[in-house]
C-alpha cells in the first residue's frame, strides 16, 4: 500500500535550498577568478590529489578556504533535513563540499593564473564538514517548520516573490563588503568593461555622488523591502540598512584593524544616510503606482551616478588591503555582485509592482 504524501507545512520554505545553490555559484566564481585565456597545462588532471603538500602556504589561506565552504555544508544540511536522515544529510553535505572543491581545482588546471592544490581540497572539505555539523544542530531553524521558516512565513510574502527578495537582500549585504564604491552605491560596470571615469575628481563632485547614491539606494531597496513584508514594520526595514552598515564596518575592521571599521563614515555618507531616510519616508507616503515609479527611477539614477562618479585618487588603506593577494579572489566576487545587483533588482521591482496591482484589483473586484 502506497503511503499518501505528507501535506505541505504552512511554514514550508525553500530558502535553505536556494541559498545553498546561490552559495555554490558564488564559490565557483571566486574559485575561477580571474577568468583568463584557457590553456591545458598538461599532465594528469587529478594528479594534484596524490601530490605532496604544497611547499608554500599560509595559515590565512587554509582558514579562508575552510570558512568559504562552511556555509555550504550548513545550508546543504538545512536543505536536506528533515526529508533525509541526519547521517545521510551530513554525508551528502560533506560529499558535496569535497566534490565541488575537486571540480573547481580541476578547472583551475586550465587557468594560467591558478594552480590546483590538494591542500585547498582538504581545507574546503574540512570547512564543509564543520558547517554540516553546525547544520545538524542549528540547520532546522532554517528548514521546514523551523523558527526562521516560521518568521519568514509570518513576515515575508509567500512564494517565489518572497524567496527571491531574501536572495536579493543577501546579495545586497554581500556587495557592501566592497570598499571601492560609495556607501550603498551599486551597479558600477566600468571595471568589468575596462572603462575610465568620464569626469575628473573634485571633492565636491565625489561628495555629491556619495549622497546621491546613498539616497537612491535607500529609496529603491526600502520600497522593495516594504512590499515584500507581510507584516510591515519600519523597525524591520531599518534593520536592513543597519545590517548593511555593520557589514561595511566589519569588512573595514578585518582589512584595516586600527580604525578601519569607521573609514566608510565620510561626510558624504553621513549626509546620504540622513537624506535617504527622509526620502524613503516620503516615498512610502506616495500612492502605490507613483511609489514604484520613484523606486525604479531611484535605482536607475543610482546606477548612473555610480558609473559617472570620478575615481577617488586617494584610495584608502581598506582598498589597498582589499586588492592584496589574500583577498584577491573574494574581492572579485564582491565586485561582481556589486556591479550586477541593480540589474537583477529592477526586473524584480517590476514584478513586485505587477503583483501588488493584481492584488488590489482582485480585492476591488471581490467587493
Amino acid at each position: 500500500m502506497t503511503r499518501p504524501p505528507r501535506p505541505a507545512s504552512p511554514h514550508t520554505t525553500h530558502l535553505a535550498r536556494n541559498l545553498a545553490l546561490l552559495w555554490t555559484l558564488l564559490i565557483a566564481y571566486a574559485s575561477l577568478h580571474p577568468m583568463g585565456p584557457v590553456r591545458d597545462a598538461g599532465g594528469d588532471l587529478f594528479g594534484f590529489l596524490l601530490a605532496p603538500w604544497p611547499r608554500y602556504w599560509t595559515r590565512f589561506d587554509v582558514i579562508a578556504n575552510a570558512l568559504g565552504y562552511l556555509p555550504l555544508g550548513f545550508l546543504a544540511v538545512a536543505a536536506l533535513t528533515p526529508g533525509h536522515r541526519r547521517a545521510a544529510a551530513f554525508g551528502t553535505a560533506v560529499l558535496l563540499s569535497c566534490g565541488l572543491s575537486v571540480s573547481m581545482e580541476v578547472l583551475q588546471h586550465f587557468l594560467p593564473s591558478r594552480v590546483p592544490s590538494n591542500l585547498d581540497v582538504a581545507s574546503n572539505t574540512v570547512g564543509g564538514a564543520f558547517g554540516a555539523l553546525l547544520g545538524l544542530r542549528w540547520g532546522p531553524l532554517l528548514g521546514h517548520g523551523g523558527l526562521l521558516a516560521r518568521w519568514r512565513t509570518r513576515r515575508i510574502v509567500r512564494g517565489h516573490i518572497g524567496e527571491f527578495a531574501l536572495l536579493l537582500l543577501f546579495l545586497w549585504w554581500l556587495a557592501q563588503i566592497d570598499p571601492d564604491t560609495p556607501l550603498f552605491g551599486l551597479g558600477d560596470l566600468r571595471g568589468l568593461f575596462g572603462l575610465e571615469a568620464p569626469v575628473d575628481f573634485t571633492e565636491r563632485r565625489y561628495r555629491a555622488v556619495e549622497i546621491g547614491a546613498c539616497v537612491c539606494a535607500m529609496v529603491s531597496v526600502g520600497v522593495i523591502g516594504w512590499h515584500t513584508m507581510r507584516a510591515r514594520s519600519l523597525w524591520l526595514l531599518g534593520s536592513t540598512f543597519g545590517i548593511a552598515l555593520v557589514v561595511k564596518a566589519g569588512s573595514g575592521a578585518v582589512l584595516v584593524p586600527d580604525g578601519g571599521a569607521w573609514l566608510w563614515m565620510t561626510p558624504g555618507a553621513l549626509a546620504g544616510l540622513a537624506a535617504g531616510t527622509l526620502a524613503l519616508r516620503v516615498a512610502l507616503w506616495l500612492p502605490l503606482s507613483l511609489r514604484f515609479g520613484v523606486a525604479a527611477l531611484a535605482l536607475l539614477a543610482g546606477v548612473a551616478l555610480v558609473n559617472l562618479a570620478p575615481d577617488n585618487p586617494y584610495p584608502s588603506a581598506v582598498s589597498d588591503a582589499w586588492r592584496a593577494g589574500h583577498f584577491f579572489n573574494f574581492s572579485g566576487l564582491t565586485r561582481l555582485t556589486s556591479a550586477l545587483w541593480p540589474y537583477f533588482a529592477l526586473p524584480y521591482l517590476m514584478a513586485l509592482q505587477l503583483k501588488e496591482s493584481r492584488g488590489r484589483h482582485a480585492a476591488h473586484d471581490h467587493r
